[in-house]
């Protein structure tokens, strides 16, 4: 094989809650991860020898701080691979937007490289690997619906969600990772979403047990920043959502829809009026 495409897809946050700062400077979190049928594509190429990453995204660099190079650097190093590789990567899930572009990339990547040199890889171990480039690499590795725990590399797959409509909306701002865990006080928390309670839930296919859990307490240091997440949040549910939530560190907001039709309508409206400078009418995957 000398050319393959692998797809990267964003994640969801259904809920998010930190339990505690650790010594390493790392949270403890309890999460619910949900993949969404947004994604990018990654296209890999043998080539004779070295690494190279284009995209078609001007705000994207190419070196070796792209999570892709650093993935693909990892499994030529860790795997001893002959020749080289050139990875065109087509975005279209925002950046820096709480939805793990870059994690689900370097995800793509890595179990990309193991299809294209035919190392047939195991899953679990591309998980081991992944999370020297960030904790949500092992869970983009594994997609579909899980508990999240640890530093997000401990892992528990879910039973699927029942069928509903995303529509997600990202306003013409990036928010840092590092700047929101940096400015939450973990100590001082006081409302924390029931997580396990959302994954029995979700084991038991209970839609308004999801919706009734739903929760970020990331929301409380992003939203002070920047209260357009919270305006967005509110118009969405006046256009029908019966929820909405701050994906990730944000500060890009998802609304369930449970009608097809509202949701578009809802799509539209927000594109239309502005507060959101990217949106996209989507479904868990």
């Amino acid at each position: 094989m000398n050319e393959y495409r692998i797809k990267a897809y964003a994640k969801i946050n259904l809920a998010l809650d930190v339990i505690k700062k650790l010594p390493n400077g790392y949270h403890e979190v309890k999460m619910i991860m949900q993949s969404i049928g947004l994604c990018d594509e990654l296209t890999l190429e043998r080539i004779p020898k070295g690494i190279t990453v284009t995209t078609d995204s001007p705000e994207l660099s190419c070196g070796e701080d792209n999570l892709v190079f650093r993935a693909a650097r990892l499994m030529f190093d860790t795997y001893g691979i002959q020749g080289g590789v050139r990875i065109y990567l087509q975005k279209n899930i925002p950046i820096a937007a709480g939805m793990a572009g870059g994690s689900t990339d370097a995800a793509a990547a890595m179990k990309g490289i193991s299809r294209l040199f035919d190392l047939e890889v195991p899953l679990p171990r591309l998980r081991e690997l992944g999370v020297s480039i960030g904790a949500d690499v092992p869970y983009c590795i594994m997609g579909g619906t899980a508990l999240a725990e640890g530093i997000g590399d401990e892992l528990t797959p879910l039973t699927p969600v029942p069928d509903f409509y995303i529509l997600v909306a990202k306003p013409d701002i990036s928010v840092s990772t590092k700047y929101v865990y940096g400015h939450l006080d973990a100590a001082g928390i006081t409302k924390h979403p029931d997580v396990q309670g959302m994954a029995m839930a979700i084991e038991s296919g209970s839609l308004q047990g999801i919706l009734d859990r739903m929760g970020n307490v990331l929301e409380t240091v992003t939203i002070s920043a920047y209260p357009v997440i919270d305006s967005i949040k509110h118009r969405m549910r006046e256009l029908g959502a019966v929820n909405s939530l701050m994906s990730g560190s944000g500060p890009t907001v998802f609304g369930i829809f449970l009608s097809e039709q509202a949701a578009e309508f809802a799509c539209e409206q927000m594109k239309t009026e502005g507060l959101a400078d990217q949106v996209f009418l989507t479904a868990p995957t």
